[in-house]
């Protein structure tokens, strides 16, 4: 499967992107583009290329999260400071269909690869801009990574709880929605330029793209303008983990049929008498006495004979899973998910498949992360280049 090219094309197959972005938003964000079958191009610094290269690869060649977030790309390195660069680079843009960079607002226009800049050169260019805070506002020029967002969208404050200190996801969460966010506004993109002909500046802050995501119940006592409605402050629920005798396990019942088969799964059916949780409504008030009453009695037996249990009173329920045991999970497994391959500079890997699956267009991982520049020379003769000018360009620092 990996490294594969598949016979039938994916569904973005004759779209290409230019990739100026680095660490995780922009790279993950063109990474799903890339596994739908547009043709992504990499443009990296010389000297250490994407600051993730390097993060946490141990003794490999190339670190896990830039060999999953670039696969499917092929990569050159420009040198942007030069005007030799620049040129190279909108000569590439001029053959493309979308431009991406994560830069501080306003650097781009300062290097000379600015929207105006690169419309002139291609007036039908989706010019995507992915920043922290935006264009303007006082924290427009900061310098941003993941807990700064975190912090500021109020995404550490919902999981410390009202009152209580504020606590970091520990997954770069920002990030990765910024990420899925701009994958589909870039797609979004592509289909108005199909049917208008032109293309636009699309502009995303990952501020903007976090706080929307936590909106729904993140922020329900905050949604309707007026006095308090009663609406439960999920932060202060304790969460859903159970701990059993040889185990961790999660259940959760939402309807009133979930909590009928809970109360009877459990031997509790006197629980459905209580009137604090005869309605939805009820056991969201009273969640933390439903939920301890619940932890108390799951704490008796192992977790397969509650899961079993629950199952057949059909509570959603599931194993919580270590990651070391992930892969061999049973439905993991079911799902073809995983997939090993070889990849040239680091050896054997592992990693998900693309997980939206198209019946007529596949997605899949047709190539691995690029090496440092790996596609240069085959990139520069696509455009016209022949071996003596090539070989200038690396003379002169240019490309890498």
């Amino acid at each position: 499967m990996c490294g594969s090219i598949p016979s039938v094309p994916g569904p973005l197959d004759g779209y290409r992107i230019i990739d100026v972005t680095q660490m995780i938003s922009g790279p993950m964000a063109t990474m799903i583009l890339g596994d739908q079958g547009a043709d992504v191009i990499k443009v990296e610094p010389p000297g250490r290329g994407d600051l993730t290269r390097a993060l946490g690869g141990g003794t490999r060649r190339m670190s896990p999260i830039f060999a999953t977030c670039n696969r499917n790309k092929r990569g050159i390195v420009l040198d942007l400071k030069q005007p030799a660069g620049v040129e190279l680079l909108k000569r590439m843009v001029a053959s493309a269909d979308l431009f991406v960079q994560n830069f501080r607002p306003g650097a781009a226009e300062r290097m000379g690869i600015g929207e105006a800049a690169l419309r002139a050169v291609n007036p039908k260019l989706i010019y995507v801009s992915i920043s922290g805070f935006g264009d303007s506002g006082p924290y427009a020029h900061k310098r941003v990574y993941d807990p700064v967002i975190q912090a500021l969208s109020g995404l550490a404050d919902i999981q410390g709880g009202s009152g209580k200190r504020p606590r970091m996801l520990r997954l770069i969460v920002p990030d990765k929605v910024t990420a899925l966010t701009a994958a589909q506004a870039m797609t979004a993109a592509f289909l108005a330029r199909e049917r208008t002909g032109e293309g636009q500046h699309v502009r995303l802050a990952m501020l903007d793209a976090v706080i929307s995501f936590l909106w729904p119940e993140g922020m329900a006592r905050h949604t309707y303008v007026g006095p308090d409605i009663g609406v439960s402050r999920p932060s202060e629920v304790r969460d859903l983990v159970f701990e059993t005798t040889d185990g961790f396990i999660t259940a959760g019942a939402v309807s009133d049929a979930e909590w009928q088969g809970l109360a009877k799964a459990v031997g509790h059916p006197e629980w459905l008498e209580d009137e604090r949780f005869k309605t939805p409504a009820g056991r969201v008030k009273h969640a933390d006495a439903r939920l301890e009453m619940t932890a108390d009695v799951l704490a008796t037996r192992s977790s397969d004979e509650w899961l079993e249990l629950l199952d057949r009173h059909q509570v959603p329920c599931a194993p919580i899973v270590r990651r070391e045991d992930l892969a061999d999970n049973v439905q993991v497994v079911a799902n073809d998910l995983i997939v090993e391959s070889e990849h040239p500079l680091t050896g054997r890997m592992r990693q998900p498949r693309p997980p939206a699956r198209f019946e007529g267009t596949p997605s899949d991982i047709r190539r691995p992360a690029p090496g440092l520049g790996e596609h240069g020379d085959e990139l520069l003769t696509d455009l016209g280049l022949d071996a003596q000018a090539i070989a200038a360009l690396h003379d002169d620092g240019v490309v890498g």
